[in-house]
């Protein structure tokens, strides 16, 4: 909230008192402020989706967008959505075609995800410190999933312990999250906690899953730019061991951690108008067994690979 100083208010008071009838004259015909809309949309455009340090895309782009509605008492709910398409590429690999099923890799689809989430947003601690709390539900629709999940007492004989959706599983999944914002002049962000009461992105056994991460933005004042930061963990539980190889196994064996930090480093640039873009470098630590990538794209490429990206947003 602006301040007058009292230089400013002595003038200030000498020019009402020889103005003030002719301000009242014209004050009805003062346009009135307009009103705030509770909902506002986005579409983005980016040349790789990136979500968690990982490729949801296969390094390709992606078209992207949503709405949200905020009410004044801190209460919001929403929705976004992304081409993907992880859930079919993961299929893709050689592995799968070794399954007994004998479905192959591009029967399974799942191009779409769509976003639903709901929760309370306000500034229980100070001004500038929003509180957030909420729920998340990531909604994959898809087709010609295998039904092998009684193969997770066997896992050594299917060679899929390496992939994030290997055995059928829904990659549907809900998570509860909270979060702190903070506001330090020119310095803003949030840390948040994640928390998946189902099975995380259809990774066996794998509810209870956390992602603590860290985002610090810094409006640098200079042609409308801003700083951009982030750290996370996502954690995983129940580390998953494939103890032996068979004819049919295309992965070695080994210990899968399919827990893995990522970080992003970038710069936000606004246009105005509700348009901005963006250029950001991510990396993760997504772990390797052998020559296997446990999260894998076609072609056991790396979906946590270090790589670039540009994005440009516009709000509505």
């Amino acid at each position: 909230m602006k301040s007058f100083q009292k230089t400013a208010i002595s003038a200030v008071a000498v020019g009402l008192l020889t103005g003030l009838a002719c301000a009242s004259a014209f004050a009805e015909d003062a346009p009135a402020a307009p009103e705030v809309s509770p909902i506002t949309a986005n579409v983005t455009v980016t040349s790789n989706y990136i979500y968690r340090g990982l490729t949801q895309t296969n390094n390709k782009p992606a078209i992207q967008g949503g709405f949200d509605y905020a009410h004044e008492s801190g209460f919001y709910v929403g929705n976004w959505n992304s081409n993907i398409s992880w859930i079919s590429d993961s299929y893709a690999n050689t592995g799968y075609a070794n399954m007994k099923s004998g479905t192959q890799g591009s029967s399974v689809t799942g191009p779409i995800e769509m976003d639903f989430y709901a929760g309370f947003k306000k500034e229980l601690i100070a001004e500038g410190f929003a509180s957030d709390f909420g729920v998340l539900q990531y909604y994959y629709p898809t087709s010609g999933l295998p039904s092998y999940t009684s193969a997770a007492t066997n896992l050594s004989g299917y060679g899929l312990v390496s992939q994030r959706q290997f055995l059928g599983y829904n990659p549907s999944t809900t998570e509860l999250y909270a979060a702190q914002n903070f506001t330090a002049g020119p310095l803003t962000g949030f840390l948040k906690l994640s928390y998946s009461v189902t099975n995380l992105f259809g990774i066996y056994n794998s509810h209870g899953s956390m992602y603590p991460d860290l985002t610090a933005n810094y409006d640098t004042g200079f042609y409308g730019l801003t700083l951009n930061a982030h750290a996370g963990y996502q954690y995983v539980p129940n580390t998953m061991t494939q103890a032996a190889l068979t004819a049919t196994s295309t992965s070695p064996a080994g210990s899968y951690n399919m827990s893995y930090a990522d970080w992003k480093l970038g710069v936000t640039k606004d246009f105005g108008g509700g348009l901005s873009g963006s250029l950001a470098y991510t990396q993760t630590t997504a772990q390797k067994v052998g020559n296997v990538y446990v999260y894998a794209t076609p072609l056991n490429g790396n979906q946590g690979r270090a790589t670039a990206i540009a994005s440009l947003t516009k709000t509505f």
